[in-house]
């Protein structure tokens, strides 16, 4: 078995309805539909220990890649194969590639909103809500770098619109979950969306995915970033310089 369960790495399960779980960890009891087979439950707060070093990565980044730098994040050690540390990586790598590429921001206060409304997308949204952490957190980027409010005009509409192109793009690729595969989607759908409608150009680049041997619901072939993609795959309209 790769990467599961965070005590024993045996295989995780799904419930159809929440039930009182303590963490392995805290002992925090709290509402959930994950454990593993074996009885394990890891909360939140102790998956993401260590994600507040996104923050020093972030700012003294210089590039306008956005899967560049998630890349980068990814391999931090906070940073697990699956989970909801990605609902935050997305938008604060999109963040840092936005302000590094001209967009008007100032990040540092920016980077903790993201982290603070990422914190708050559950893990399993993507299976549980319809609407994968990554694509959320596309739309909360646009919806910070925009200043956007329930009573905002055209921001309101913008950042609706992100997540919505950004989850169409995962859930064209189907199921079942890759948070590697729902980011960097999520992140190429928002690059396009952000030159169209912001006019401010990050750079475009397809990654090859180096994290398959670490998924045991990894898609293979039928994944638009591995090595071995499926040619009936439908290509992603993107540059294809890969990283």
């Amino acid at each position: 078995m790769m990467e599961e369960c965070l005590i024993c790495k045996a295989p995780l399960e799904y419930l159809t309805h929440d039930q009182v779980m303590e963490c392995a960890i805290c002992h925090k009891q709290e509402l959930s539909k994950a454990r593993c087979v074996k009885g394990h439950y890891v909360c939140s707060d102790c998956h993401t220990q260590g994600m507040d070093s996104i923050f020093g990565l972030c700012l003294s980044e210089t590039s306008a890649n956005p899967v560049a730098i998630v890349q980068r994040m990814m391999a931090l050690p906070f940073c697990h194969m699956h989970g909801p540390e990605h609902h935050v990586m997305v938008g604060a790598a999109l963040l840092t590639a936005y302000k590094n590429a001209g967009g008007q921001l100032a990040l540092e206060p920016a980077l903790r909103e993201i982290y603070s409304r990422g914190k708050a997308v559950p893990g399993g949204a993507c299976g549980f809500w319809g609407a994968c952490g990554a694509g959320i957190s596309a739309g909360q980027f646009l919806a910070i770098a925009t200043q956007s409010t329930p009573l905002a005009g055209e921001p309101w509409g913008l950042s609706n619109q992100m997540t919505a192109r950004a989850l169409d793009s995962i859930g064209k690729v189907g199921g079942p979950r890759c948070c590697k595969r729902d980011s960097f989607l999520a992140i190429l759908a928002a690059v396009d969306f952000v030159q169209a409608h912001l006019g401010v150009e990050m750079e475009h680049t397809v990654p090859i995915c180096s994290h398959s041997n670490r998924n045991n619901q990894c898609i293979g072939g039928r994944c638009p970033f591995s090595s071995a993609r499926n040619s009936n795959y439908p290509p992603l309209s993107v540059k294809l310089k890969r990283l």
